[in-house]
């Protein structure tokens, strides 16, 4: 049950519960094609979040891509170095603090991430294309509601 102090009607808790159904569904279609490459691969979604991040931040420090993640250095001992043992990413020394690894992924690693996140670029390109530039920016401000973070 929904805290009531903040819900006035049966009818909005309905709309609400509504909303978690079709972000459920969404987010199920929007995983569907990289939960089927990532299987094949033996991997799981934390891999896909990992290649996502250090394919937009080439030469991400570990801490970087820790703090991005919000995971702790144990969580993303196991499934990192599965990644670098696949040969999908890559590890070098910080240029000014040798103690410290800089990540990239390597031509493997670019194609699979493009794969994963191609599929899911191609999704939001659809929908938004539907829905137009007034619903992608609504949807945008919702998400950045969600997610706690203002736009950049």
């Amino acid at each position: 049950m929904v805290d009531q102090s903040n819900i006035t009607s049966t009818a909005r808790e309905d709309e609400l519960n509504r909303a978690l159904e079709l972000f459920h569904f969404a987010f199920r279609a929007f995983t569907a094609k990289p939960d089927q490459l990532l299987e094949a691969r033996g991997l799981q979604r934390v891999h896909h979040r990992i290649l996502y991040f250090v394919g937009r931040n080439p030469e991400i420090r570990v801490s970087g891509l820790l703090a991005i993640l919000g995971v702790t250095k144990q969580a993303l001992h196991a499934p990192l170095r599965q990644l670098m043992a696949m040969g999908l990413i890559q590890d070098s020394p910080h240029a000014s603090d040798k103690r410290g690894k800089c990540l990239k992924l390597t031509p493997e690693g670019e194609k699979l991430e493009a794969a994963l996140s191609g599929a899911q670029r191609k999704l939001m390109h659809q929908t938004f294309e539907q829905t137009g530039a007034e619903g992608e920016q609504a949807w945008r401000k919702v998400m950045e509601q969600l997610s706690g973070h203002l736009p950049k």
